[in-house]
Formats: C-alpha cells, structure tokens, sequence
C-alpha cells in the first residue's frame, strides 16, 4: 500500500512511460491516433486509476503497459528494464471473467500454478488459501454457471493473486456488475491491496470508483486519446462516498473530464 507520511521512505517508480503513442490504420492508408504522446510514471505499490469516457485510449495504454499491444512509438519500462511482451510477473484481469466452464472453481484458481509448474500440494494450498480470501469458501466444486456474476469476478481475483504477480492490470472489471455487487468487490480489491501490497493499475470511466480506489488519477480525453491531468486522492481510508471532500473530488475531476 503506497500511503507514506512525509518521514517516510518515498516509494520507486515502478512503471515508466516514455513518449509512447499509438496508431492504427484507417480508411485510406490515414492514421487513427488512438494515443498521443503520453509520459507517465506510476509508483511501487501504488494503486493506479486511469479514468476516462469510452474510445479515449484506457485500454490501448493499458494493454501496452501489459505487453499485449506494441506502441508506434516510445517506450515503457518496468523496474528500469525495458517492457515489450506479456510477463507472467505481471497479469491482466477484465470484466469478461475468462473462467474456464469445464473447470470447478478450484480448478480455475489452480490453472495458473499448474503453469508456472508449481508443486501439486502446493497448488492446493495456495489455491484454497485465496479461495478463502476472497470469501468463497464452500464453492471449491462449483462450476462457472453455478456462480452469480460477482462470485465469478471474486474466482477471477483470486487466480489472479495465486500466482503472486508484481502488477495487476484490471480493465474495467466490475463494469458488468450491478452496484451492490460492484461497491462489495472494490471494497474487496482495496482489503487485497492493502494486504498483498501490490501494484494495480485500474481502468474505468467511473468517477466515484476512481476516488474510491486510487492514490492517484489519470484523466483522460480522446481525439487522439492523451492523459489530460493526473491528480493525486488526499482522502483517509476507508473512504466515505458521502463525505464533503469526497463530493468536492468528484465535481473537480468531472470539471475536468467535460471541459
């Protein structure tokens, strides 16, 4: 958890963005700037949000940051070494799930050890030691159908933080949800976070979950997709949806975002 008083040793930048952009391809041999010219730096530990409307390069820049997309230009850097393709140190989690059908839950919780060729007692340790974190004791044998929506995505966390990644890269996970759903699974992801002290870079275009989570904010816009301003949450935790300085918050990065 990146929250230091001013004694504190200061956390390291963890993720480095250097003059990255991205283009694609249109109608014409044009160019579609899906990302301009973006420098950014995100902290050891730090729990990251990038908000903003839809079609205005969340995704492209995560997906880069994760290995999955190549930039057109510029770089990105982890721990100050170059990052160019998918690491299982790091790990992307999104709103689709992407449980296995055929497998129990335990059995998806299991899959990514099993890649990493972990010790089978150990699978199974780990396995039901996140199962339970993540409140699902008694489900072990259940199959994906058998779950509602937000028992699937707490499955899907709890794989994810099985194989002990560096960075969580999440693109709009609880979009699907319904709202009691939604708010249970940040307060969730916050208690994981603040107990496994990882690095999470989030995207969503919701504002108040982007002040519910984040130590930081990145807003962006498009036409080309640009990070507009970056703004630092000064709120206690846990934070109140219904505080003053909440509700103040919330006006300030909306100003921003239709300005």
């Amino acid at each position: 958890m990146s929250t230091y008083s001013d004694s504190e040793k200061q956390p390291m930048q963890k993720i480095i963005i250097d003059n990255l952009s991205k283009n694609y391809s249109a109608d014409a041999g044009k160019l579609d700037a899906a990302l301009d010219t973006t420098n950014l730096a995100i902290l050891d530990g730090e729990f990251f949000c990038i908000l903003g409307p839809s079609g205005c390069g969340k995704s492209t820049l995560l997906n880069i940051l994760a290995g999955f997309v190549q930039p057109t230009s510029g770089s990105v850097s982890i721990d100050g070494m170059p990052h160019t393709h998918p690491d299982p140190r790091f790990v992307m989690m999104d709103q689709e799930f992407g449980l296995f059908p055929w497998l129990t839950v335990l059995e998806n919780v299991k899959f990514g050890l099993e890649i990493k060729h972990a010790d089978k007692r150990e699978q199974d340790r780990i396995a039901h030691q996140f199962i339970d974190l993540v409140h699902l004791h008694g489900f072990e044998d259940r199959h994906p159908f058998e779950l509602s929506g937000g028992m699937k995505q707490r499955v899907a966390l709890a794989r994810t933080l099985s194989v002990n990644p560096e960075i969580i890269f999440m693109d709009e996970p609880f979009n699907a949800l319904d709202m009691v759903m939604r708010i249970g699974l940040q307060d969730e992801i916050i208690r994981l976070w603040t107990e496994h002290d990882k690095t999470i870079v989030f995207v969503t275009h919701d504002i108040e979950e982007s002040i519910y989570l984040a130590d930081r904010i990145a807003i962006m816009k498009n036409s080309p997709g640009r990070i507009e301003k970056v703004i630092k949450v000064e709120l206690d935790r846990p934070r109140s949806r219904d505080s003053d300085s909440f509700y103040k918050l919330k006006n300030k990065i909306l100003r921003e975002i239709t300005l």
